[in-house]
């Protein structure tokens, strides 16, 4: 099976919805890679400000693209995108690929991040025919990496000292999904277990 990159679906929670980018999200999305704490928590804050043309020019070729899957996280309850999902670094033989999301300021402690991930990881799993999703957390982000475990992520191993954090160093956790974890759990692994 070889998965369809290609085509940009829409899926719909209770509290999120997933779907391509449209050009009215540009000041939302924009306003989210603007806030320092994702910049930080992505491990972006010492890079360069890339400004809003190289960013519009980024989100406006996103559903053009064949080999990864970017979709706005849309809340249900503004109708406002919060923040973006994405499956890329597709390794078509392995069936595997990377994760990555960023969740702005209007978005965070509601639970959507967990939502759009378990959406996200449904159609990963159940549409694409994936074996694995993986991903890498740094350290100074425990929250999200609750949100990882919640999900079904597990801790791999850690790779240390990957990106300067202020003064120091911060390391980062490589974790991941396997199809056959999701069969089992469908994302609430705590409910399996218990």
């Amino acid at each position: 099976m070889t998965a369809d990159f290609a085509h940009k679906p829409v899926l719909t929670g209770t509290a999120v919805q997933l779907r391509p980018f449209r050009p009215e999200d540009l000041p939302d999305i924009t306003a989210a890679l603007d806030d320092p704490e994702v910049l930080r928590l992505t491990g972006s804050a010492h890079r360069p400000n890339i400004g809003a043309e190289a960013i519009a020019r980024w989100y406006t070729t996103r559903n053009e693209q064949t080999d990864r899957l970017d979709l706005a996280v849309v809340d249900l309850a503004s109708g406002r995108c919060v923040g973006e999902v994405v499956l890329n670094e597709w390794d078509e033989p392995n069936l595997s690929c990377s994760f990555r999301t960023l969740i702005g300021p209007a978005g965070r402690g509601r639970g959507l991040g967990t939502e759009a991930l378990r959406l996200l990881l449904g159609h990963a799993f159940d549409e694409l025919g994936l074996h694995r999703v993986q991903l890498e957390v740094y350290s100074f982000n425990p929250r999200a990496r609750r949100v990882y475990e919640k999900v079904g992520f597990v801790a791999e191993g850690v790779l240390r000292e990957t990106l300067r954090d202020g003064d120091g160093w911060a390391d980062s956790t490589v974790m991941a999904v396997l199809a056959g974890d999701w069969a089992r759990h469908r994302g609430r692994p705590a409910a399996v277990a218990g």
